[in-house]
């Protein structure tokens, strides 16, 4: 695919949209087809290309990572009005009483040999979190929920999975194996609170 393509797909947030219906997966786990593997492709592509994967010292979960506002702030504004508006509906199916909030981030985390090659467990600071699978040209690297007995191994590159951030979830990215990992973190923000 030509660059220009890229960033048409980029910019303009063209060919993402996947369609389908949501699902519970596990306890509290759902997901939906979210995006086209194209895109996810794509995606790839372009957070390579604008560089800048890093790891943060004082992120206590730290991963090698790169946010969509700082690929191209347009994609993260497309993103998180179609997490707004696919997304969230869905998940209140589930959840009535979460409010959408916008997203606190979204961005895509790399894991590779001698670089970032697990994720301990740990809990997100946000009121929803999400994930999507860009790739699956790898071995290992499952992102696991031991609470509830799942992993998305089994979800096809372009769905996004959903959980409850902040107590029952905890989750942890397993050791790659071989090959490098892509995928999207999404962490929706948590409500305001007006004194």
């Amino acid at each position: 695919m030509s660059a220009i393509n890229d960033l048409d797909m980029i910019l303009g947030y063209h060919g993402a949209s996947a369609d389908g219906d949501a699902v519970e997966v596990a306890p509290d786990i759902i997901c939906m087809p979210f995006w086209t593997p194209e895109f996810c492709a794509t995606l790839i592509r372009a957070a390579k290309a604008a560089g800048g994967f890093s790891h943060q010292p004082d992120d206590p979960v730290p991963g090698y990572e790169i946010s969509l506002a700082a690929i191209a702030p347009r994609l993260f504004e497309a993103v998180e009005q179609d997490i707004g508006m696919r997304l969230w509906p869905a998940l209140q199916q589930w959840w009535p009483l979460i409010d959408y909030h916008g997203l606190q981030d979204a961005f895509v985390i790399r894991f590779a040999i001698g670089e970032q090659e697990e994720l301990r467990l740990h809990h997100d600071v946000a009121q929803v979190s999400a994930s999507i699978k860009l790739n699956d040209s790898y071995v290992g690297g499952e992102l696991e929920f031991p609470r509830q007995n799942f992993t998305n191994t089994d979800v096809p590159v372009g769905d996004i999975i959903a959980w409850p951030s902040l107590v029952t979830h905890p989750h942890r990215g397993a050791p790659l194996m071989s090959r490098e990992k892509y995928s999207l973190t999404v962490w929706c923000a948590l409500p305001l609170v007006i004194d």
